[in-house]
């Protein structure tokens, strides 16, 4: 996806989930993420918002805390969540491209970085608020979807990601898309962070790599949500040993620190 593109899906995932928590009200439980009502998840985007953006307006090239969550409520937090939202929708719009500032993962630019990782940010926390109303989480755009696998599979667990998944074997987890046709797998080791191949990575004329011991299969947006832990296993289809996916739900968790 174009740096232009992240910045949209960040703009419509953002006004979806005011929307969403606009409807569902403050008091309203989040059940993709128990221990929150939705003030509190407005509280944790919008900190996270403004601190992204204070890092981008501010071109800082080092980790630069936020100023934290805000005690606002109501109808005041939702306008504060809304504020900021658009506050960084439009510096990500302003920056430039040879904008020179902190990251934490592996990005073609930090511009590039900000933008996609900010429009994930509020893609999945938009399923969160959309979990507290009767509908649950719903779909996310094909190619937002795919993008943010590849960022949670090959940035998040991958490399310096910092990913805590290992396996006391060799391992491999296949993500399989229904409707789109993307492919990665995942390797699982005790030694070292899981490498992802996107697609079938040859071994040889004509062949790919073995059958791996467990498959998660589904439409990409469903995937996404799933990897996420916003959806159930059950809302993909899995093929094979059940421990990996075990091991996925409890130890794939990205959390803010």
């Amino acid at each position: 996806m174009k740096i232009s593109e992240h910045i949209e899906a960040l703009e419509t995932a953002g006004r979806a989930l005011a929307d969403a928590a606009a409807e569902a009200g403050p008091d309203a439980n989040v059940p993709t993420c128990p221990e929150w009502r939705v003030r509190d998840l407005l509280r944790h985007v919008a900190m996270v918002h403004r601190w992204a953006t204070d890092l981008v307006v501010e071109r800082r090239t080092a980790y630069h805390p936020g100023a934290g969550e805000p005690e606002l409520d109501g109808d005041e937090l939702l306008t504060y969540y809304r504020e900021g939202h658009a506050a960084l929708v439009a510096a990500l719009r302003r920056a430039p491209e040879t904008l020179d500032c902190w990251t934490f993962l592996p990005a073609p630019s930090p511009l590039a970085f900000w933008a996609r990782r900010q429009a994930h940010e509020t893609a999945v926390h938009r399923a969160d608020a959309e979990s507290a109303l009767p509908g649950g989480p719903g779909p996310v755009a094909p190619d937002l979807a795919a993008d943010g696998v590849d960022e949670l599979l090959r940035a998040f667990h991958g490399g310096d990601g910092g990913s805590r998944l290992r396996t006391p074997e060799p391992r491999i987890l296949r993500l399989r898309t229904t409707d789109t046709g993307d492919v990665w797998t995942v390797h699982l080791s005790a030694a070292e962070p899981p490498h992802t191949d996107r697609g079938h990575r040859a071994t040889g004329a004509g062949t790919v790599l073995p059958a791996p011991d467990t498959e998660l299969s589904g439409p990409v947006d469903r995937l996404y949500l799933t990897l996420w832990n916003r959806l159930p296993v059950s809302a993909v289809t899995l093929t094979g040993d059940e421990e990996l996916a075990r091991l996925w739900r409890e130890g794939s968790a990205i959390t803010w620190s």
